[in-house]
């Protein structure tokens, strides 16, 4: 008998862990395909950008010391 109530009661929690599941899937996804678009944007702005070398041979020195 305890095994067919934790059954039953344990159904109803198990639709809705699959359901937060397939929500946080979809979200990963989500945030996923947004990086991709952002790292895009990112290359293509950096691409466009024309740094002289004698700039690029600087070495970056801290704001603070």
């Amino acid at each position: 008998m305890a095994k067919a109530l934790f059954g039953h009661v344990g159904s109803g929690s198990d639709l809705r862990l699959s359901y937060e599941v397939r929500r946080l899937r979809a979200r990963v996804a989500e945030l996923e395909a947004e990086l991709t678009r952002v790292r895009d944007v990112n290359e293509a702005l950096v691409g466009g950008v024309d740094v002289p070398e004698d700039v690029r041979a600087l070495d970056a020195e801290p704001a603070y010391s």
